[in-house]
């Protein structure tokens, strides 16, 4: 038979397991309540969704290029003499034929005086053998007339011709002197700052010029590029011929100006192995002007319907360059691409996305594969980026 205090300490054990059960009831009944609908889930992260889109992506190649006149021209007098006249203004559009300096034309104007007096005087001892060549080819036919007579006439007329050609060459040199004595534009541009003033004393092709005039339109841009892009500009200006040219000043983000390729020089420079290219461009406005640097896009061509995105999408890891894909439920997963080529604010997508794709653009810092995102479409001003180069592999 067992004890009574065994059956106490047994009853005693039962009741407090009660109490414990009935203690414990309600906060099992609430956790039950508790279902999968009330579970707080990680906000959403915000960030600037863009689309992949399909259009025309025009390649370029970049340099960096300096501004050049298309013509210029040191104004020299071609005669000596006293600067009489300037005829210009500093900073003067001229046009070819336009006066610029007058050298004291007087000395020219008496040699040319001089000249033509010797051809008259000549002209008339022509005139006068002449006549007496014709008395004596008379005589000499009636034999009054000896033969010595008739050459020497005939020999002093061939004298006296030559003596006029060579007074009509001093009359033409003459007149030739007193046109240098006016000094003309010889193309259409714009003069520089005056070097000579009136009164002064020039001498023929002396080294200080007059003044020097620029073309500026057309104007040129002299720039380089690594010889490795040579069989590309090649094949491109075989296929399309003249190749278009755009000039950025500073970090501009629209060209200044447009203009053609117009030669690849003929030699590499071996120091830095690229090659100098010329190009020319109108210039109407004034754009450009010479010694001026500016920034270089030769256009190559253009690859049809590609898929374009904007540059900020792509990033890069170990394994090469990726983009945040955005799902339909509206999270994010890391989608592997290929990138041909980036140009500026656009890359072009060799493979991995397809036209349509929302991608993120901005905001890529917090995302994680499966990342809730609250999408914001982005503008132009946030996906505007400094260039990143020409190509990316």
């Amino acid at each position: 038979m067992r004890s009574g205090p065994t059956i106490r300490a047994r009853r005693i054990g039962f009741a407090v397991a009660a109490a414990l059960a009935a203690s414990l009831f309600p906060l099992m009944a609430t956790a039950q309540s508790v279902g999968p609908a009330n579970v707080t889930l990680p906000p959403a992260i915000p960030v600037k969704v863009g689309e992949a889109v399909k259009r025309d992506f025009p390649i370029f190649v970049r340099g960096i290029g300096t501004v050049q006149a298309y013509n210029t021209v040191s104004i020299v007098s071609r005669v000596d003499g006293e600067l009489v006249n300037v005829a210009f203004r500093e900073g003067q559009d001229v046009q070819v034929g336009d006066l610029l300096a007058q050298i004291d034309p007087r000395p020219f104007e008496a040699q040319l005086r001089q000249s033509e007096a010797a051809r008259d005087r000549d002209r008339a001892s022509l005139a006068t053998v002449k006549l007496d060549f014709g008395r004596s080819t008379e005589l000499l036919g009636q034999g009054f007339a000896t033969r010595q007579t008739y050459d020497t006439q005939k020999n002093q007329i061939a004298q006296l011709e030559a003596a006029i050609r060579s007074d009509d060459a001093a009359i033409d040199y003459a007149n030739l002197q007193l046109n240098y004595s006016r000094i003309t534009s010889p193309l259409a541009g714009r003069t520089g700052v005056r070097l000579l003033d009136a009164g002064n004393v020039v001498r023929a092709a002396a080294p200080a010029p007059l003044v020097l005039i620029t073309q500026l339109k057309p104007i040129s841009v002299v720039f380089s590029l690594p010889q490795g892009l040579l069989p590309e500009i090649f094949a491109a200006a075989k296929a399309g011929g003249q190749l278009p040219v755009f000039a950025y000043v500073q970090n501009g983000q629209q060209p200044v100006a447009q203009g053609r390729l117009e030669i690849v020089d003929n030699t590499i420079d071996q120091p830095t192995g690229s090659v100098r290219l010329k190009a020319s461009f109108p210039n109407d406005n004034e754009e450009l002007w010479p010694g001026q640097f500016v920034n270089i896009r030769l256009q190559l061509g253009i690859k049809k319907d590609s898929t374009i995105i904007p540059t900020p999408a792509v990033q890069r890891n170990q394994e090469g360059t990726y983009a945040w894909a955005v799902k339909s439920d509206g999270t994010v997963e890391v989608r592997p691409v290929r990138i041909e080529r980036i140009e500026g604010d656009e890359a072009l997508v060799a493979a991995g996305l397809a036209p349509g794709s929302q991608i993120v653009v901005d905001g890529h810092s917090r995302l994680r594969p499966g990342s809730r995102i609250e999408a914001k479409a982005a503008q132009a001003a946030d996906i505007a980026s400094p260039s990143r180069g020409d190509s990316a592999k």
